[in-house]
């Protein structure tokens, strides 16, 4: 069963956020606690959206996003920050079923696009996310600014 998480999910989805970036090999660059993912999800207004796999009431995987804009499309879509399944649950049909519902919210609501990134060594994302139709973004360089470079970049924004 998918569904919209609630305040209750927030140390789930914590665990969660913890054991993909163990699988990604990049648990010591989580900085996030349950009250940074409560208030990102439950303020006024939410800086992003998650949704919950369950089983018997069991908490299996989850998809957390936010939405992003296209300025030739002229329209809102969807920016998946994380999908993850729990390895004893993985092959249950819960990706897929999550990825449907980010889908049809995209459908329903005249969102254009379902975007994500996987990193390069996960074939077996890269397979599944191929297997539904999803084609790569090969011309696209993802770039970020962070930490020092992002508190350089903003002292000179500030001028002398």
């Amino acid at each position: 069963m998918i569904r919209t998480a609630t305040p209750e999910d927030v140390p789930e989805i914590v665990a969660m956020i913890r054991e993909l970036a163990e699988y990604e090999k990049a648990l010591h660059e989580v900085e996030a606690t349950e009250e940074h993912i409560h208030r990102a999800l439950f303020r006024d207004s939410p800086a992003a959206f998650a949704h919950m796999a369950e089983t018997d009431g069991r908490t299996e995987g989850f998809a957390l996003w936010f939405l992003n804009f296209s300025t030739w499309r002229g329209e809102h879509g969807i920016y998946l920050e994380d999908l993850y399944v729990r390895p004893e649950a993985r092959g249950r049909g819960h990706g897929k079923a999550l990825l449907t519902e980010l889908a049809r919210i995209c459908r329903d609501r005249g969102y254009t696009r379902l975007d994500w990134s996987v990193l390069d060594w996960n074939t077996p994302s890269i397979d599944f996310y191929r297997s539904l139709g999803a084609v790569p973004m090969d011309e696209w360089t993802g770039f970020r600014l962070t930490g020092e470079a992002l508190d350089g970049l903003g002292v000179r924004a500030e001028g002398p």
